[in-house]
């Protein structure tokens, strides 16, 4: 979505900049990611996270923050906890784009989607302090009050997974041939209609571990399960995709 904007975080307007419209997420980069890992029978079985860079598979999503990253991110989470303004704005930039997709799928709607969002970070910097770093991403942090605010907006904790099709075509990267997008297109349509026919636990096992690049630790906080069970999840949800998908080259 962007850097923060006056628009979405009134509260930090003094120290940002003009106001910036939210993109798209990339679609591209997660369903490719999934689709490397349907296409690994072992990956189901094992914490693993979207495909790395290079010629085994397509550019990861969410890379895992090295040590320098997790040491700023904790460093800014101490500035904001301290009342810093700007410290927030740059918590904001890191995972915007991360929050916003969450919303996405389960809304799908764009306008409600970038209300939401807003909604979440300014709940979030309202209750900074109430963070506790224990040396994991904020990310599961910021996507819990996410998810508590669209079960409040739905009256139901269910997940649905909603994406719309059109968001999806639009936020696509340009393929050179004709022929191939096409091809690209009609595969990841089955794919998204294959997570709509998953049960609710299982859509959002996979929308958090795949199309949002969390963790097993964090998608395990973001649900309220343990590890095995997300581990399991993971399994289940996996297989069922792999049988939906079936005739379609992995």
């Amino acid at each position: 979505m962007g850097s923060v904007t006056p628009a979405l975080i009134p509260s930090l307007a003094p120290s940002l900049g003009p106001s910036l419209a939210p993109a798209l997420p990339t679609w591209r980069a997660a369903l490719d990611a999934l689709w490397a890992s349907l296409a690994n029978d072992s990956a189901a079985h094992v914490d693993v996270g979207p495909t790395p860079p290079g010629p085994a598979g397509p550019r990861r999503l969410h890379p895992e923050r090295d040590a320098a990253e997790q040491s700023r991110i904790a460093a800014l989470v101490e500035l904001a906890q301290g009342g810093d303004k700007e410290a927030f704005a740059q918590l904001y930039d890191s995972y915007v784009d991360t929050v916003f997709r969450y919303v996405l799928v389960r809304v799908a709607n764009r306008s409600l989607a970038e209300d939401l969002t807003s909604e979440t970070f300014l709940r979030a910097m309202r209750r900074i302090d109430s963070f506790s770093w224990q040396g994991k991403d904020i990310a599961a942090w910021f996507v819990t009050i996410a998810r508590n605010l669209i079960a409040d907006h739905v009256k139901s904790a269910k997940f649905r997974f909603e994406v719309a099709t059109a968001d999806m075509r639009d936020a696509d990267e340009r393929v050179d041939a004709p022929d191939a997008e096409v091809l690209t297109r009609l595969r990841d349509e089955r794919l998204v209609e294959a997570i709509k026919g998953l049960g609710p636990d299982q859509a959002e096992c996979i929308t958090l571990r795949f199309l949002q690049g969390l963790s097993l630790a964090d998608t395990a906080k973001v649900i309220g399960k343990s590890e095995g069970a997300v581990k399991q999840l993971q399994l289940r949800a996996t297989r069922a995709l792999r049988k939906a998908l079936e005739g379609v080259e992995l």
